[in-house]
């Protein structure tokens, strides 16, 4: 099987960037080791404190955010990074050429009961003339990635990637530590019979996400004229890794709670990351109103709606608007 590296180097991708991928990596390989452990480490459970999105913070949320800022700060390729978990962008390596953002774990509240787990990152060129802790910088449309993915620490721990040049798919190796090609240019099923929603939240949705999903849940009685089956994994990257192996449409949408709030997934840290990989895979990321790749970002913690996954059945989903 074909490691990482040669994939990237056939891809076109610059050694620097396949270095700092590396050193990235690296950190996430750690924290699988630490979510394998689990309770034998003493790493389930929550703190006292609470992020900047006012979310509670599980102890390896905490652990996670630490590993990669301390791996990437010290990389050197690395001018300033954003997370999910930090108020404010951390400045590393004046004269570094990139940026990185992420979410060290999506999917937090799934660690105490052994469910699916990820990170998810983006990486963009850096602003040469901006200061190294200048959040400005970070504001760059998903269109200027050069790199995005995640891990998913699941019965195995695969990767994610893309750099422009399709999306693949690496599984770790533990015998030697390496991510290898698994599934090279994964294509997503044009059309699905798989849904993804919190369906809790049904009440608060605008009319037109309620009436789609109540289309879908008619079933061959209603207007679709054929059964959806609903899966909710309660992590993005578990939702969107079950869409890159067999097709689906996730949805994340806008609802009535917090008019301030145009959805619940962060802009930079999920959303940008998440299309660039469908898209690279064939699909469609919208956020209702929108291509996500052409959002620009005002700030860094800004949130979206997201509708994303099998083209098709995106496009139904945008028809109902």
């Amino acid at each position: 099987m074909k490691r990482l590296n040669s994939q990237l180097q056939d891809d076109g991708a610059p050694m620097e960037l396949i270095l700092l991928l590396r050193t990235l990596l690296a950190g996430c390989k750690e924290i699988s080791f630490r979510v394998s452990q689990g309770a034998l480490a003493g790493v389930l459970g929550s703190t006292l404190s609470e992020n900047i999105q006012g979310e509670t913070q599980k102890k390896l949320d905490v652990i996670s955010n630490q590993i990669l800022k301390d791996i990437l700060s010290e990389s050197g390729y690395v001018k300033a990074i954003s997370s999910e978990e930090e108020d404010d962008v951390v400045g590393c390596n004046p004269n570094g050429n990139y940026l990185v953002s992420f979410d060290p774990l999506d999917g937090s509240s799934n660690t105490d009961i052994n469910s699916l787990i990820g990170t998810i990152f983006s990486i963009t060129h850096a602003p040469q003339w901006m200061e190294a802790d200048d959040p400005s910088a970070f504001l760059q449309p998903a269109s200027q990635i050069v790199a995005a993915g995640y891990v998913l620490y699941g019965p195995s721990t695969m990767l994610a990637l893309t750099t422009g040049k399709g999306t693949h798919l690496y599984t770790l190796d533990k015998t030697h530590g390496g991510f290898l090609l698994t599934t090279a240019n994964v294509k997503i099923p044009v059309q699905t019979s798989e849904y993804a929603i919190n369906g809790s939240n049904q009440r608060h949705w605008e009319t037109s996400t309620q009436q789609y999903i109540g289309d879908l849940l008619l079933g061959t009685n209603g207007p679709r004229e054929r059964d959806f089956n609903m899966r909710w994994v309660a992590a993005m990257v578990g939702d969107i890794h079950r869409i890159l192996c067999r097709g689906g449409v996730f949805l994340y949408p806008y609802d009535k709670r917090d008019p301030t709030k145009a959805g619940k997934l962060r802009l930079l840290y999920e959303a940008n990351p998440m299309a660039f990989l469908i898209e690279q895979a064939g699909g469609l990321a919208d956020t209702g109103t929108g291509r996500i790749m052409e959002v620009m970002p005002t700030e860094i913690h800004q949130r979206v709606a997201v509708v994303l996954g099998s083209k098709q059945e995106v496009e139904a989903c945008l028809s109902y608007r």
